[in-house]
């Protein structure tokens, strides 16, 4: 399928309160698709919000209104998002819709068109994702309802990370578990891919080295990468392993689970809520899950959530850095790598044995910009912080894969 200059990629990345969106102008003969306009909406089941934001960051229109019944909101908010893309397109039209889809399993590695068939494998993966997979299709079946014939492609988070060693990706436990689907996953995916696209455009002699990608924000993992190939990575069978993040627990010894169910009677949804919703950040600090909060609280409580934080950061590192045989670029990303250089100091302090230095200078003064690289030119390891943009990223694969139908 060929796209014409006035032709639009919308993006798609629904959370279970919340949808973001993105549109980009397809182009009649780039591969790059370009950023025209962002935004959300925000607050479904309680009182939605909507916002759209120009190149920018103007904002092009904002309005709320009151919640639908349950099992409707996502549908109420893409709709929302759609009359106002009517206005928006002056005259374009939307080719293709992509979609954040967290898990594509074991049958997915890389996005696809979708169908009734691929929805229905989809939906057969929820179990392995309860908290992400459904919303992720809430939003594509809401866009199929009001637009059947518009193509939609799913981007898995999982997919970057698929072809590692197979030692990577196993659990201690029995075979047929594995043989079930057990195992170690990986999430973020998108955001990895794009980094590694950037750094072939700000350091090409970077890109096929032993890298470690810090995705930092509320969600948090780590990756290896060598080659532009996922190696290993922090998170594993669900986002809840790995490196702390604002409320899930990160690396978690199972028996604490064993332990809280035999001792406090906890059931799964009280145990989801804990690893999902109360711990992390949060939980150590019982102030905040924002770092943000955390840096300005006096609060000795906040001071211990960061050195936790730090210390684990630093710990995954190392852990990462072996599994490639060394390192040679460290790049932070997400909302935490690209603007908190406190965090990045101190995680590169705790890995001076692994030759890390940076200016300290360049890391507090300087906007990031499209790449930013912080250590000492000529020093290795490298050190970058490189912004994500998993919707461009999803808005490139839509974009391929609808012109190769």
């Amino acid at each position: 399928m060929s796209a014409s200059s006035n032709d639009f990629i919308l993006t798609l990345n629904a959370g279970s309160s919340s949808i973001k969106f993105a549109v980009y102008a397809a182009g009649a003969d780039s591969s790059d698709p370009e950023f025209r306009a962002k935004g959300q909406v925000e607050g479904i089941g309680t009182r939605p919000h909507f916002i759209a934001r120009g190149l920018g960051g103007q904002v092009l229109s904002e309005s709320w209104w009151e919640s639908v019944a349950d099992g409707e909101g996502h549908s109420r908010a893409f709709k929302q998002i759609w009359n106002w893309l009517d206005d928006f397109a002056d005259g374009g039209q939307i080719m293709a819709v992509g979609h954040r889809v967290a898990h594509g399993g074991e049958q997915y590695s890389r996005p696809v068109r979708i169908t009734a068939e691929i929805l229905r494998a989809l939906t057969g993966l929820i179990p392995l994702v309860p908290l992400h997979q459904p919303n992720n299709l809430a939003a594509i079946r809401a866009v199929a309802t009001d637009h059947p014939a518009l193509p939609q492609v799913a981007c898995f988070d999982t997919a970057f990370h698929r072809g590692r060693p197979k030692v990577t990706e196993q659990f201690g436990l029995p075979r047929a578990l594995l043989e079930r689907g057990v195992k170690r996953y990986g999430f973020h995916g998108l955001s990895y891919e794009y980094i590694v696209e950037k750094l072939r455009e700000v350091a090409p002699e970077a890109a096929d080295e032993r890298v470690v990608v810090a995705h930092l924000g509320s969600g948090c993992s780590m990756t290896a990468i060598k080659g532009g190939r996922s190696v290993d990575t922090s998170m594993s069978f669900s986002a809840l392993d790995g490196v702390p993040m604002g409320t899930r627990p990160g690396l978690l010894d199972p028996g604490v689970i064993l332990f809280l169910m035999r001792e406090d009677g906890l059931d799964v949804e009280a145990l989801e809520q804990l690893l999902y919703k109360q711990s992390g950040l949060l939980g150590l600090s019982g102030i905040s899950n924002d770092l943000r909060a955390l840096h300005r609280s006096d609060d000795p409580r906040a001071a211990e959530a960061i050195d936790f934080f730090v210390y684990r950061v630093g710990q995954t590192l190392g852990a990462l850095a072996s599994s490639i045989g060394g390192l040679d670029v460290l790049v932070f990303t997400a909302g935490v790598g690209e603007n908190d250089a406190d965090i990045r100091e101190r995680v590169c302090a705790g890995g001076a044995w692994l030759g890390i230095e940076i200016d300290a200078d360049i890391n507090i003064g300087v906007d990031v910009g499209q790449g930013l690289r912080i250590s000492p030119e000529g020093r290795r390891p490298a050190v970058w912080v490189i912004p994500t943009d998993e919707e461009r990223m999803i808005a490139r694969h839509t974009l391929r894969v609808i012109r190769n139908a």
